[in-house]
Order: structure tokens, then C-alpha cells, then sequence
């Protein structure tokens, strides 16, 4: 149960996570020549825009002020926007799951995971009345859990939340929080229980799962008003592309190989943020702004990088890694006083290329004699 449990989480990071792997997993053979332009994200679109407006949905409660016994007026939030870490020195990436869905790349994974997955997807609607593909609206990492908002009004899944003795409870205005334990045989016939890690639900349109249940309790505060008063780690402005957020310095450090690591700590020294955004409306194109104080030391950082991508991409030229050079193809470091915007990009016939293997008709299995 506990694996069915995180089984439409898992179905939703394999479908929207799945396009940058790929394009460094090498299945394809031949090499597709590359369009002469791919559009990067840089700015909010109209159509954001006014999805940016639509989801201004929750009015929190109107608090009286003390002084003129007037109710002070409460502006129309986006309760995800809302949910976000605040501070510095924070990770938060959103993934617009239902727009890449219907995206290109979407519908190609899409088709590649349903001819491997079908049948667990369909169980699972029907044992929590949630369907990943329809009800599933943005995916939010953090440091410390995931939040996901959509469509989770289905009492099949508050029952399965509920289940196996699970403690939960009314919190705040619109929130339940579900603290599961699960027991366990052990060799000599005794039992144990361990608790499962805390789910809390808001208003049947958001669901988060923390580390703990004081984690779970400040995300629901955030949303209702009852968080720190600083802004979230991501603004409105900055809610383009279909996946888009802020990663900490110490996150990235981690993401770099042990060759380069004198990079990751000089990125680390210098950079203040680094604010990411992905389109995969056609091809997967990426711009990473990296912010920092000393615009001397950023602009070194800048070149230092540049450097690095040139090497990489003349190091699988002459290694005949095709995929990785088309990769590196359309990567630019483009320096701006105290930032640098890094550009990456992916052209869609390339990653039609890379799915092509699980798109093949599996052999027909040939009957025993």
C-alpha cells in the first residue's frame, strides 16, 4: 500500500522529469541536424499571463485592525505561490504538469509510459479516484517535501489516507493532517510500528507531503496567512516556462561531477541565487540566471563556465557522443553585470530521436510448445 500510495507521484516525476534524462541516456543512433533557432524562455507570455491571473483563487480571512476597527482588505492569492518557502538560500522548482502533458514532449513520454505502466495507472484510479493525466495541475520540490495542487476531492483517497489506524485531524481553516504508521513483522514474531511520512490536504485542490508533521503545519500556514512576512523564493513575474524555480547554491553543488568540483565551489562563493526556467512547449530550452554581489567575481565565474561547456562540447565531438554535442550545441553563457544567463536547449526532433526505442511495437511472444 505504501508504495501504491506514492505511485501517481511517482507516474508524475517520470512523465515531466523524464525529457532531460533522456537527452543524455543515448538510444538514438543517427544525428539530426539542428534547427537554426530555438526559443528561449525569458519573459512572461500572454497566455501566462492570464494563467498567472486565473490562479489568483483564495481570499484569506479579512483581519480587523485594531486601531480603526476596519477590516483591512485582503487581495486574491495563488495558494501554491503562497505555500512556498521564503528566505534566503531556498530550493522550489514547479512543474507545470498539465501543461507539459499536452506539450509535444508531453504526449511523447506520455505514449512511451503508457506501453510500460498502464495497467498500475489504471489501478490506481480506480483504488484513490485520482487520475495523474486529468487532475494533476503543478508539482512543487523542495528542500523539504513536495507540494501538489489539483483535483484530490475524491473520498477514495482521503480514505486511503485515513487508513491502517492512521492518526488525522482538522488544521487551520481549510487543512487535514494525516499522520500514517504502518507495522511490521519482525523475525522473533513481534511487531513494530514506524510512522509514514505526514500528508496534509488544503481545500481538496493541494497536497503536501513533509518530513514532518510541523513541516506539513508551516507550509499550511504560508497558505493561510500565517507564515513569515517575506515574499515566496518564486514571484508571479517569474512563473514562465513549464517548469521554473529557484535552486540553492548548495543544491547545484551537488549536481556537479567530482572533475568539477573547483567550479561548483567557486558557484557556491559567488552566486547569490540561481533562478531557473525550462520550455518544453516544442523543444526542451532552458535559461538558468545566476545572481550574485560582486559583479567582478560573477563575470569571472561567467567565463570560467563558458570555458567549461566549450571543453565538454569539443570532448564529445571527438568522443563521438552525438547526444551529448547536440546538447552542448545550444549552450551560451551570455554575461549581464552582476548576472550571467546560461542557455541550453534540446530540439524536438532529437528527443523524438531518444524515444524512439520504447515507441517500437514490443515482439510478439511467440506461443510454447
Amino acid at each position: 500500500m505504501q508504495r501504491r500510495r506514492g505511485l501517481w507521484l511517482v507516474f508524475a516525476v517520470v512523465l515531466f522529469g523524464l525529457a532531460a534524462w533522456l537527452m543524455l541516456s543515448g538510444q538514438g543512433e543517427e544525428e539530426a541536424p539542428p534547427p537554426p533557432k530555438v526559443a528561449f524562455p525569458n519573459r512572461l507570455r500572454k497566455e501566462e499571463r492570464e494563467r498567472m491571473e486565473r490562479r489568483r483563487t483564495y481570499v484569506m480571512p479579512a483581519h480587523v485592525d485594531a486601531g480603526t476597527q476596519e477590516q483591512t482588505p485582503v487581495k486574491p492569492s495563488d495558494p501554491v505561490l503562497a505555500a512556498l518557502p521564503r528566505g534566503k538560500g531556498k530550493t522550489a522548482m514547479v512543474i507545470e504538469a498539465n501543461a507539459i502533458r499536452h506539450s509535444p514532449i508531453g504526449e511523447l513520454l506520455l505514449e512511451c509510459m503508457m506501453r510500460r505502466g498502464g495497467n498500475d495507472l489504471e489501478r490506481f484510479k480506480e483504488e484513490t479516484g485520482v487520475d495523474p493525466l486529468k487532475d494533476l495541475d503543478r508539482l512543487v520540490l523542495t528542500d523539504d517535501g513536495v507540494i501538489v495542487s489539483g483535483n484530490f476531492g475524491d473520498k477514495r483517497l482521503k480514505d486511503m489516507l485515513s487508513g491502517r489506524g492512521a492518526a488525522n485531524y482538522d488544521y487551520g481553516d481549510e487543512a487535514r493532517i494525516f499522520e500514517p504508521n504502518f507495522e511490521q513483522n519482525l523475525p522473533d514474531g513481534g511487531v513494530v510500528r514506524r510512522n509514514g511520512p505526514p500528508v496534509g490536504m488544503w481545500n481538496d485542490q493541494m497536497i503536501v507531503f513533509g518530513r514532518s508533521p510541523d513541516g506539513v503545519k508551516q507550509v499550511i500556514d504560508r497558505v493561510e496567512g500565517r507564515g513569515p512576512n517575506e515574499p515566496p523564493v518564486i514571484s508571479e513575474g517569474s512563473t514562465y516556462g513549464e517548469m521554473y524555480g529557484v535552486v540553492s547554491v548548495e543544491q547545484l553543488k551537488k549536481m556537479f561531477p567530482p572533475d568539477q568540483q573547483e567550479l561548483a565551489l567557486k558557484l557556491a562563493e559567488v552566486a547569490e541565487n540561481v533562478e531557473l526556467h525550462m520550455d518544453a512547449r516544442s523543444d526542451f530550452a532552458m535559461t538558468a540566471q545566476v545572481r550574485g554581489a560582486d559583479e567582478a567575481k560573477v563575470t569571472d565565474l561567467g567565463k570560467s563556465l563558458g570555458g567549461t561547456l566549450s571543453l565538454a562540447r569539443m570532448k564529445a565531438q571527438a568522443e563521438g557522443e552525438k547526444e551529448l554535442a547536440q546538447l552542448l550545441d545550444f549552450a551560451k553563457v551570455k554575461p549581464d553585470g552582476d548576472s550571467f544567463k546560461l542557455e541550453l536547449a534540446v530540439p524536438l526532433e532529437v528527443i523524438k530521436q531518444q524515444l524512439a526505442f520504447c515507441l517500437e511495437e514490443p515482439p510478439a511472444t511467440q506461443p510454447s510448445r
